[in-house]
């Protein structure tokens, strides 16, 4: 069998550890080897229903406790698992039916696996004429999941195991193929970095259809051993102390989450007395999936200490579903570091010159260097591999690295003659360590300036009133009746609906933008909580953004 399954299976033979879930009402518990044994049942059933090596099965779930039973048990039968994009309450149901068709179409998948909340969804597939089973049904009878002693698939490991929807709009659906030799490579890259075994303890709250919560925060427990303490999105955005209250409890060495979250959580600790929560045990404190802010962590340093918490569990990290995961980790020993370079010379000469000055200068964090199967170049318009402090197209081969996507067109190749991928990201090499600068694809131009709109959105979420995390400056193009590019700005504020508070606002943030970035937005526009668009993952819709303007 490939050696994800291999490794998994070993880890289920021998380890006392497992994964907990339910809390913080009804706290379950089932180690590895429990687990283990409920997939290979799952898994007799799947086969037996006709799943055969190499097809797909789509899942849409909520809750860990299923989540996790059913996608080993998947991997043991040989098929692939795609974990599909979840309607929520402001979700148009309609909408959602049609893109989730036309995924389910894309790859091919023979079942659907129904979990808690989603059971009600079953009758519109039913009414297309697509099988599915309920995750509920497949664990409740032991006897009717088929043998325990179920025969893992001997799965090549060129199959596929993942197709990784990407966060990029649901209407034009792309799954990024995961094969077992990618999974294995990451993971075990991962696990080595992070010294992940036995004893170590990971908290997770991040939604597993997204790969950081799949991939890092369930699979890298499931393969390493480590206890696994799991609840869902909605458990966490209803109470966000709930996430340091697990830590602390269960005495956490691991836990990761995207920026926002940790600024939301250092909010929340300014309300938590000294002494009432343990942070001494976290060893590794994780930001990834979007840009990471300097001041957020520093802030969240800052509140953690007073726990226990040391500086150097912060891991600034860089990933992408096309690298399986994990691109580049920072060092175990080192806490954050930052790159602080001259703002005008990274704009207008794409060069990333040191400084020692308090103003005109970009804060970066080093995001560590590339894992050993992920191998990084950085790249001139023109191909040419650039040197230190050159920015450039970053591009990645190796062996955690995807060959390519699906789409509805059909299998799209991901990587050049080469072998080398272009992840969208522009950015630079210093002394081995990746410093991304932003998406190629929303730098604004301006009077020869490449200026990244995550500059812009932070100096505005530093105005009163504006929600930090809830940002949007957005690239507008030349033409029609404008003379030369510019860009707008969208803020969510709860001063929106009062036209005074509004201009106020507007105001502010102009000259924030204008001390900061020294530009100035051509319009910004205040929306009330929740306007912005955004990806299943909570990613920033820019260009859909743009529409509200």
């Amino acid at each position: 069998m490939s050696r994800f399954v291999d490794d998994v299976s070993a880890i289920a033979a021998r380890a006392r550890t497992g994964m907990v879930t339910g809390e913080p009402g009804e706290p379950f518990r089932r180690t590895w080897t429990e687990l283990h044994a409920l997939a290979r049942r799952i898994a007799g059933r799947l086969a037996r229903s006709g799943l055969r090596p190499g097809q797909a099965v789509a899942v849409l779930a909520g809750a860990p406790v299923e989540i996790a039973p059913v996608a080993q048990a998947i991997w043991l039968a040989g098929g692939s698992m795609t974990m599909l994009h979840q309607p929520t309450a402001r979700t148009d149901l309609e909408v959602w039916r049609d893109d989730t068709l036309r995924v389910l179409k894309m790859i091919d998948a023979r079942v659907v696996v129904i979990g808690s909340p989603f059971e009600p969804m079953a009758p519109v597939l039913e009414a297309h004429g697509i099988a599915y089973h309920l995750a509920a049904g497949l664990m409740a009878d032991p006897a009717a999941g088929g043998p325990a002693d179920f025969t893992p698939v001997d799965a090549p490991e060129d199959f596929p195991a993942l197709l990784q929807l990407t966060s990029g709009s649901t209407a034009e659906p792309k799954a990024v193929r995961i094969t077992h030799r990618n999974l294995w490579s990451n993971l075990h890259d991962a696990a080595t970095h992070l010294r992940s075994d036995e004893s170590g303890v990971m908290v997770s709250w991040l939604p597993m259809f997204h790969d950081m919560g799949m991939v890092g925060c369930l699979l890298l427990p499931m393969i390493s051993g480590m206890e696994l303490v799991s609840v869902t999105p909605a458990d966490f955005l209803g109470r966000p102390l709930l996430w340091a209250e697990l830590m602390s409890r269960h005495h956490a060495t691991i836990t990761t989450a995207p920026n926002f979250a940790w600024a939301v959580l250092t909010r929340q600790l300014a309300r938590v007395p000294d002494g009432t929560l343990d942070f001494s045990t976290l060893q590794i404190a994780g930001n990834g999936a979007e840009p990471i802010d300097p001041s957020t962590m520093e802030a969240f340093i800052a509140a953690g200490a007073r726990f226990g918490m040391r500086p150097e569990a912060i891991q600034c990290c860089y990933g992408a579903a096309e690298s399986t995961l994990v691109i580049s980790l920072s060092e175990m020993a080192d806490s954050m570091l930052l790159d602080v370079v001259d703002a005008p010379a990274l704009e207008s000469d794409r060069r990333a010159v040191p400084s020692g000055a308090s103003a005109g200068v970009r804060r970066l964090p080093k995001l560590g260097r590339p894992c050993s199967t992920v191998e990084v170049r950085v790249a001139g318009e023109d191909g040419r591999t650039l040197g230190d402090r050159e920015v450039g197209r970053i591009m990645l081969r190796g062996d955690s690295v995807t060959e390519g996507y699906l789409t509805p067109a059909g299998y799209e190749p991901a990587r050049d003659a080469d072998g080398w991928l272009d992840i969208g990201d522009e950015g630079y090499l210093v002394d081995g360590q990746v410093v991304v600068c932003g998406r190629r694809k929303d730098v604004i131009i301006m009077g020869g300036r490449n200026i990244y709109p995550t500059d812009i959105e932070r100096a505005a979420a530093t105005v009163p009133d504006v929600r930090s995390g809830n940002v949007a400056a957005v690239r507008l193009t030349a033409g029609d009746d404008r003379a030369r590019e510019s860009f707008a700005v969208l803020v969510e504020s709860r001063a929106a609906g009062d036209p005074e508070a509004e201009e106020r606002v507007g105001r502010e943030v102009i000259s924030r933008i204008v001390a900061e970035i020294e530009v100035r937005p051509a319009a910004v526009k205040v929306l009330p909580p929740g306007s912005l668009p955004k990806t299943p993952s909570g990613k920033l819709r820019r260009a859909a953004a743009r529409s509200l303007l």
